[in-house]
């Protein structure tokens, strides 16, 4: 056949290539798939009576062999997590009828839609019977204390996503993968089978854990091989010369990884990809993390050039590619849950910068290529993660500041300064410390030996347990009272009682939340173990234990709390306005609450809060030292729990507290009634450890200093701080400076984490009456980012509503 001027066609270009996948992407309508539903059915059908480990490895296998693949023509890495971009696959062993029951709305939804096709409603219908009464929803569900359900109703606590997902909030040991291959981890697994002795029960229950790790190994090398032969009969079938050698690199590179190790810069990144799908279509947790990519992949990037097999154009174009592929997995979830995490985000973090396990600076050529390819690609994915510190370069924080200017909200910051104390004040390891990285939002693990969520993704309203405080444990929504209190507003008598009060009732909720997430844990460490995560995490193998009994190294999980800033500023109000100054009793400040603040009384009261009561965020301590009080004594309580993993070999098997709130704080505000802060009933709650709402009017060094005095050592969980930025301040190199000097001011202070909307509220407000104008508007919404076009109106005018700072410098 003769072949065309098109197709004997040059390459695309890098910039050419990225553009075509990016509005692919960017074209496709998100819609649930039905494949891996309808392939795990038939696969626990077949295998009903083996050990659960075993049972979840055939049905590995089971997908990994018969779902469908493809290979797109934009793409140099391959692999994908259902049969098509951005679709959801579903995960019927964890719920089904939340499902069943808004299979016909998804398509409806305010935000966060999925099409659905008639055969795939059609294809679902004969999946949904097996499952009933076999879910971790209903498992779950059905061992909870009638009292933990009723703190649910009451909205202290909100846990549903553990009964719905899998845990995700993890990052396997990528490094180990690349360098060794998967075959160095099913020969130790071989290795340690053949060494039991099955006469000891400890022995005889790590016998499942052994044996499914082959089977699941092996099932990663089908996978790859699927892919290897489709690359090779595309290059066949093609015409164009230039995309056809790109195939059979695709074909050569896929015949090799992730089974064996990695030799190049594109082996290593196309094996990540492979161990990275392979997690998300295991389990439908999210916020499974890259670790600290600029860091493992370098020894390959430089290898590469010194023998000239790769230039730096090239690292960036395959990073690029590598940033688009994130951004084609997805993840349907119910309706409920899907209001405290709105935006279709998947939280995979990818970490650059820090330091090396010795305390040198480890930025690198990948950590600029990392942030380029952000700048460039300027999607929602990854989650990109800068670590810095004081000794780090001042280009490097430049460029940082740079990427955080085009307004993606990336990268977000985090300062080792204070990340690797709070780290080793955790009993962790010196060289693991130094070696953190971020997961999901912005919770920190030591990749490849920490153990499931290490984020609880549970949420706990500290608001409304303030709000319970008030009126003797009463929630004024419901009528229930699930812990007498010590008192209505009106009846006490100091501030001390008011805190003592909350304090009882912290103690009480803190007990149901735990509670719930120990029975979750249980049910999922019993009957859905994930063979293929725990192989590949430090030291499940050699232990013989899963992750959920204890296999990691290290394995604490996180409390998300919500509201900080609000009942910090209601505290405030009341020791500034009632009790100091007098200006009005408990008895009219509890009229105007249980008014609304609507009537004229009530109005008085609240403009007196809003213009007299010192806020939190202004760099005040006589209020943000209440915040920091108030924190640490919530981190000294939770102190006194331990997870489940807990004496069974990991380290620091406890409970941290962590502020990131994602975008729950805005269905939590609905559960709240009016507080002392001034905020009228149902509004938003402050979100992570962030100043509320346009309340930190001194500027943003103010606003940081306020944060910075938490004690933050001690939140080893992670703290969520959003600052917005009009995109003036930054427009010059003046500005650009200002921040990367605001930043380390930050870092010295011991401040956390920090991240950047750089957009001012009239061009989101446009946004909102013209959303296709605007449809590739990214913002930061907690710690991620999305599409702001795509969030529901509510959580819009939130972040609208935040504080806009139109200067870096210093207000007196």
């Amino acid at each position: 056949m003769m072949k065309t001027n098109a197709d004997l066609r040059k390459a695309p270009s890098r910039s050419q290539r990225r553009e075509e996948y990016r509005n692919r992407i960017r074209a496709v309508k998100p819609r649930i798939c039905d494949e891996r539903a309808t392939l795990v059915t038939e696969s626990f059908k077949r295998h009903e009576f083996e050990e659960p480990a075993l049972k979840r490895a055939y049905a590995l296998r089971d997908v990994l062999s018969q779902m469908s693949i493809y290979i797109l023509d934009e793409e140099l890495i391959v692999g994908n997590q259902a049969s098509a971009p951005l679709a959801a696959a579903v995960f019927p062993e964890y719920s089904i009828s939340w499902l069943e029951e808004e299979l016909d709305s998804l398509p409806k939804r305010p935000s966060d839609r999925f099409e659905v096709e008639p055969a795939t409603r059609q294809q679902l219908s004969t999946v949904f019977d097996y499952w009933k009464g076999k879910t971790h929803y209903e498992r779950v569900y059905a061992a909870l204390p009638g009292i933990v359900k009723e703190a649910e109703e009451v909205k202290a606590i909100w846990s549903e996503h553990l009964r719905n997902d899998g845990d995700g909030h993890l990052i396997v040991d990528y490094e180990k993968v690349i360098r060794c291959g998967l075959k160095a981890l099913e020969a130790e697994a071989r290795a340690g089978l053949a060494c039991l002795d099955l006469l000891e029960l400890e022995e005889v229950s790590k016998k499942a854990f052994l044996e499914a790790v082959p089977i699941v190994c092996e099932a990663a090398r089908t996978f790859s091989a699927r892919f290897a032969k489709l690359a090779a009969d595309m290059a066949r079938s093609t015409h164009d010369d230039s995309r056809r050698g790109e195939l059979l690199e695709i074909a050569r590179t896929c015949e090799r990884v992730p089974y064996e190790p990695a030799r190049s810069f594109r082996e290593a990144l196309q094996s990540i990809w492979f161990i990275h799908v392979i997690l998300q279509i295991e389990s439908n947790g999210h916020s499974v993390s890259l670790g600290r990519f600029d860091h493992y992949l370098l020894p390959f990037y430089v290898k590469d050039k010194a023998e000239g097999r790769l230039t730096e154009e090239d690292a960036l174009e395959l990073i690029e590619n590598f940033w688009l592929k994130l951004n084609t997995v997805n993840k349907v979830r119910p309706w409920r849950d899907t209001q405290f995490i709105t935006g279709y985000p998947m939280f995979q973090n990818l970490t650059v910068g820090g330091q090396t396990v010795e305390g040198r600076d480890a930025t690198n050529e990948l950590t600029y290529l990392c942030l380029a390819a952000t700048r460039e690609v300027g999607l929602t994915q990854p989650s990109l993660a800068a670590r810095y510190h004081l000794g780090s370069p001042e280009e490097y924080l430049r460029q940082c500041v740079r990427t955080i200017k085009l307004g993606y909200g990336m990268p977000a910051m985090f300062n080792d300064e204070v990340i690797i104390p709070a780290l080793l004040n955790r009993a962790v390891a010196k060289e693991d410390a130094y070696n953190y990285a971020m997961v999901g939002c912005v919770e920190v693990a030591v990749p490849g030996k920490w153990g499931y969520r290490c984020n609880g993704m549970s949420y706990f309203s500290m608001l409304k347990v303030f709000e319970l405080a008030l009126n003797d444990g009463t929630d004024p929504k419901t009528g229930k009272q699930l812990c007498k209190g010590n008192g209505s507003l009106e009846e006490f008598r100091s501030f001390e009682e008011i805190m003592e009060a909350f304090q009882k009732q912290l103690r009480f909720y803190t007990r149901l939340y735990i509670t719930h997430d120990t029975i979750a844990d249980f049910m999922t460490e019993k009957y859905l173990p994930e063979p293929f995560s725990s192989a590949l995490v430090s030291d499940c193998i050699a232990r013989g234990k899963m992750l959920k009994e204890g296999g990691a190294v290290y394995d604490s999980v996180s409390a998300q709390s919500i509201g900080l800033a609000n009942v910090t500023n209601s505290l405030a109000a009341i020791r500034t306005l009632v009790f100091r100054d007098h200006r009005f009793t408990l008895a009219e400040l509890k009229h105007a609450l249980d008014c609304n603040f609507e009537d004229e009384a009530g109005e008085k009261i609240r403009n007196s809060i809003l213009a007299d009561a010192p806020k939190y965020g202004n760099d005040i301590d006589e209020v943000d030292l209440i915040g920091a009080k108030l924190f640490g004594d919530y981190i000294k309580h939770l102190g006194n729990f331990k997870n489940t993993r807990y004496g069974r070999g990991p380290v620091a098997a406890g409970w941290m507290v962590s502020t990131s709130t994602v975008s729950a704080n805005i269905p939590f505000g609905r559960f709240v009634g009016p507080t002392p802060d001034g905020r009228r009933d149902g509004q938003p709650l402050a979100d992570g450890c962030s100043p509320a709402q346009g309340t930190d009017r001194s500027g943003p060094t103010a606003a940081m200093n306020s944060v910075a005095k938490l004690p933050n050592i001690l939140a080893s969980g992670g703290q969520l701080f959003n600052m917005k930025l009009n995109p003036e301040v930054l427009l010059s190199e003046k500005g650009i400076f200002a921040l990367s000097s605001l930043l380390r001011v930050f870092s010295a202070k011991k401040g956390w984490h920090v991240q950047f909307n750089v957009v001012d509220a009239e061009t989101l407000r446009r946004a909102q009456k013209d959303p296709e104008r605007y449809s590739n508007l990214v913002i930061r919404v907690a710690g991620y980012s999305a599409y702001f076009v795509d969030l529901d109106r509510d959580l819009q005018n939130d972040i609208i509503s935040r504080t806009e700072h139109s200067s870096l410098q210093p207000q007196s």
